[in-house]
Formats: structure tokens, sequence, C-alpha cells
């Protein structure tokens, strides 16, 4: 592994802190991003710059992307001068975004074409796990693949696992994204609840995180609805929504009920509607807010 040549594409958010990981595990790094002051900064630092995904993918073994929705992952890897046009035999490509069952398995066809391996490796943890190189990464795809990926991952996550075939790694994502759609849209109500009633939120915070109704979304969502700092977007309600969407269609291929994600999706909808897609996923809040006529708000 430590001869071989690893290619990222995407340095956004939480695509930036996965690449210098990277780099701080001595891995050979080439990047690539459309925004070019991105790739000056990380190549002042040690990776090698490329100018395409397809300069990436020839000059790589093992090529991993985090792009930020379903258009630009089906562009980079499916496009006519993507990933997937210039892969070549043996090579292993990995898709780190979220998006559907159905684009997970078009490139996974059009890798094993080319006689490349893909894996649909989907991360969670957010901006800070991303930094801190502890992310949650679930990959599904040929085992074989993704042992060879394995050291790359190891220098950006801090549980991973094979999922089993392809899509399975999408699947757990989606599994994992209908819980913090449906608990952040709880999170908000409860706290407005205890708001509306006359209780002190930030009591109701600290009483409700130790007891039973304790939950990860509650914890990260508390302090952004207390302090409303809904602009430091770390994790926009149009993302939340987009994940809900791709959960829907799932729900829909398999024949099974999510009464709660279908609530979540239509709140994310109207939230999204009502202009407060850039806000932090708790933003919804505010569209309860309004209807409630009081703000969830740490009391000074």
């Amino acid at each position: 592994m430590t001869n071989q040549k690893i290619g990222f594409i995407g340095l956004g958010r939480m695509g930036l802190p996965m690449a210098y990981n990277l780099l701080k595990a001595g891995l050979d790094l080439t990047v690539h991003n459309r925004s070019r002051t991105k790739v000056q900064d990380i190549a002042a630092a040690g990776a090698t710059a490329a100018i395409s995904s397809a300069e990436v993918t020839r000059q790589c073994d093992i090529v991993l992307a985090c792009l930020p929705d379903i258009a630009a992952s089906e562009k980079v890897f499916l496009g006519p001068d993507g990933v997937m046009a210039n892969a070549r035999p043996g090579q292993i490509i990995v898709d780190h975004s979220t998006v559907g069952i159905d684009t997970s398995k078009a490139c996974a066809g059009a890798a094993e074409a080319k006689g490349a391996m893909f894996l649909d490796a989907p991360i969670s943890g957010g901006t800070e796990r991303a930094e801190n190189a502890t992310l949650v990464i679930m990959a599904g795809g040929l085992e074989e693949a993704f042992d060879a990926a394995l050291p790359a991952f190891d220098a950006m996550g801090g549980t991973v696992r094979h999922t089993g075939p392809t899509g399975t790694g999408t699947t757990v994502k989606l599994v994992n994204q209908l819980l913090v759609g449906v608990h952040t849209l709880a999170a908000a109500e409860a706290m407005l609840m205890g708001t509306k009633s006359g209780a002190d939120p930030a009591l109701v915070y600290e009483l409700v995180s130790s007891g039973w109704g304790q939950s990860f979304m509650l914890d990260r969502n508390s302090s952004v609805m207390l302090d409303q700092t809904y602009e430091d977007a770390r994790a926009p309600v149009r993302t939340i929504l987009k994940d809900l969407g791709l959960i829907q269609e799932l729900a829909r291929s398999i024949d099974t009920p999510t009464p709660a994600g279908d609530v979540a999706y239509k709140l994310f909808t109207r939230a999204a509607e009502a202009g407060l897609g850039d806000l932090d996923m708790p933003g919804v809040a505010r569209l309860l807010e309004k209807e409630a006529g009081v703000e969830i708000r740490r009391k000074s």
C-alpha cells in the first residue's frame, strides 16, 4: 500500500480534512477540486495537484471522491471524461458521497466494465470527526477492494467496516440518515414544547440529555437552537432533505414503510421552501417556532 498512489477528488467541508489526514499518514496523494485555491493550499502541504478528475484517475491506483450531491457524483464518476472513462484494470475507485443505490450500482457496473473495482463507502461524523480522522466509513463492494483501500480508510476513519456487496455501504448510510432526520425533528419538537410550556430550554436539555430521551442529535443540535447559531451550517437543511429524499426512494423500492421518515421529509421540505435550506439542520426548528409563536433560546 505504501507504494500506491492515492487520488482524492472533492475538497469540500468534509473532503478537505479527509485529504489532509491522508497526507498526515504519509500517503502519496494527488488531489483535484473545482476551487483551485484549496488545491494550491494542500499542494503546498505536500500533495500533487491535478487539473481534472481524469488526470487523478490516470495517475493513481486508488481514487477516492467526496462530493456534495448526486449530480456531482454522477458527473465525476460517469461523465464522458470522468473517472470511469479513464479507469483501468485493477484500479480501486471509491465514492464517499451520500447518493442513491442506483447511482452506486451504476458506478460499480461501469468500473467492472473497465476491469476496475468500485466501493460505495459513505461517511458519517461531520466536519469535526473528519478533522480528527475518526469518521465512520461503511464500505460496500468486493472485499479484495476493501482490503486494499483499508490503509487509506484507516487514515481518515475511526470506525471502518466492510458492509457487504455493492450498495450495502449506501444502504447503511441512508439508515443512519433516516435517524439523523427523524431525531433532528424530534429534538426540535421536544425543545419547542418545553419552551412554549414555560420551562427553561437549557434546563430541559440538561435533564432530558441525562435521561432516556438522550440522543446524539439532541446533543449536537441543542446548542445550535439555544444559541440561535443556525447560520453556521455544518450540515445544512438542504443536505438532510436530499438524504431524506433518497431514503424515500429506497423505502419505495423495497416496499418498506417509513412513517416517521415521511413526516421528517415533509417538514424538511417545508423548511427548504420557506428559505431555510442553507441553515444548519436544526434550522427546521425555525419553521416550528414561527407556528408556535415562541423561540427556543437560552435565557440570559
